[in-house]
């Protein structure tokens, strides 16, 4: 049975999520690949389009616990990790966790806080741990961040530089609702937020990030994969392609994306469709003729997806 039918319980996370997360199925497919796939997700777009909604939709549905982290200019690293407190009756200090040790955790706006602290973040979210004090602490599990910025606006912010950039598996885009699914939205604004069904716990979700591992990739795919990802490091439009924790990261969402569509194998659709989301954002344009010009994503997109369209799938 397919994993988008209604019956199973994959098709019926998916159709949890997408009744509060109205006409972005894409988007929910993406997201729960990178859950699947154990990574962390980038969520790039103008306010007010359901980023927020969307992190605690994906909570609800797996049945996570869910943290918010509201980065501002001041907000240090302990007030994401947390901190050792003396306790007077015990005589020794006790750790007091921070909002980072949750299952599904909402960084919001990330740039807008400076590096050191943005940082302490990203290390956790590489290690599945933290250290305060000397002292190591382990996240739970699974563990997946959804990090968001306004691509749009940059005074008082921090860009995230390439190699932290890299830790996230996935950048998205929201994007604006069609009518019908805006229509709904106004329907449904009664100021008390809809929750998403829970359809999944946390052990289940464990079990199917070992299942999306254990898929396998034929050698083909393989082929095909790093065809693509050497053509990255070879275009004239970029300055720098793709890196080998890249060919790991998209062999990863394209078994998670095959195991959420109900297959025990990846096809070149697989690999092919997860391929933007992780690879963009890893790629650099080269430098414009005009001198004053900064970074322009843009053409590295541009660049990925004439890769995409020239590389041939294996027959």
């Amino acid at each position: 049975m397919l994993a988008d039918s209604p019956d199973d319980p994959l098709g019926r996370l998916r159709a949890s999520i997408e009744a509060i997360v109205h006409g972005k199925p894409d988007l929910v497919l993406h997201v729960l690949t990178a859950l699947l796939a154990r990574g962390h997700v980038l969520l790039e777009d103008v306010p007010g389009v359901g980023k927020t909604t969307l992190a605690h939709a994906v909570a609800d549905a797996v049945g996570c616990s869910f943290g918010r982290i509201q980065f501002t200019a001041d907000l240090l690293p302990s007030d994401i990790l947390g901190v050792s407190i003396f306790d007077d009756q015990a005589g020794a200090f006790r750790f007091h966790p921070g909002p980072v040790f949750a299952q599904i955790v909402l960084a919001d706006e990330i740039n807008r806080t400076p590096p050191r602290t943005q940082s302490s973040l990203l290390e956790a979210m590489n290690e599945g741990q933290v250290s305060v004090d000397g002292e190591l602490h382990t996240l739970p599990e699974p563990f997946c961040v959804l990090a968001t910025q306004n691509p749009l606006e940059h005074h008082g912010t921090f860009p995230l530089p390439e190699s932290q950039v890299d830790r996230f598996l996935m950048r998205l885009g929201v994007g604006y609702p069609d009518e019908a699914s805006e229509r709904m939205l106004l329907r449904e604004a009664t100021g008390t937020a809809r929750k998403a069904e829970t359809v999944l716990d946390p052990r289940q979700i464990l079990a199917l990030q070992n299942a999306a591992d254990a898929i396998p990739v034929h050698p083909d795919l393989e082929d095909y994969l790093l065809a693509i990802v050497r053509a990255t490091r070879e275009h004239p439009d970029l300055e720098l392609g793709a890196s080998p924790r890249a060919s790991q990261a998209l062999v990863r969402a394209a078994r998670a994306r095959a195991l959420l569509l109900g297959r025990d194998h990846v096809t070149p659709d697989d690999i092919r469709d997860v391929a933007e989301p992780v690879l963009a954002h890893r790629l650099v344009a080269a430098s414009s003729a005009d001198p004053g010009a900064g970074p322009d994503p843009e053409r590295a997109v541009e660049a990925l997806r004439s890769i995409l369209a020239t590389t041939p799938p294996p027959s």
